[in-house]
């Protein structure tokens, strides 16, 4: 009987084990937005997560909502530097979040500054 339910719970833990590595290592896809960089935030009660916002139209109808996990501390320092102008970010979407990583599946690799094509010169 110990042995029966000793393969059960081996079986268990090898199914969360590779639920929760396919989530995070398998991305549904991936792609870069342009737009204003309107938002950043770092949000939450018990796990704080940090948020953004893209806007991606003059009249701010278009809103890309995304998440940057904590361990990118590179792309939060960018993206706290870069607040207000007009960006590049490359991204990853998954196929599920957790929240502890946060509230959108699009998360965010790199931040690059780039030029508006709404600037007047």
């Amino acid at each position: 009987m110990k042995r029966i339910l000793g393969i059960i719970a081996g079986i268990i833990a090898l199914g969360l084990v590779s639920y929760f590595a396919f989530i995070y290592y398998v991305p549904y896809s991936e792609g870069i937005r342009s737009g204003e960089l309107i938002k950043l935030s770092h949000k939450g009660i018990a796990l704080k997560t940090w948020e953004g916002e893209l806007s991606q139209g003059i009249s701010g109808a278009q809103i890309f909502s995304f998440s940057v996990l904590d361990s990118d501390a590179k792309v939060i320092e960018d993206l706290k530097g870069l607040q207000g102008r007009y960006v590049k970010l490359t991204y990853v979407e998954r196929y599920k979040t957790f929240s502890w990583w946060g509230e959108t599946r699009y998360f965010i690799t790199s931040v690059h500054p780039e030029t508006s094509p709404f600037k007047i010169q």
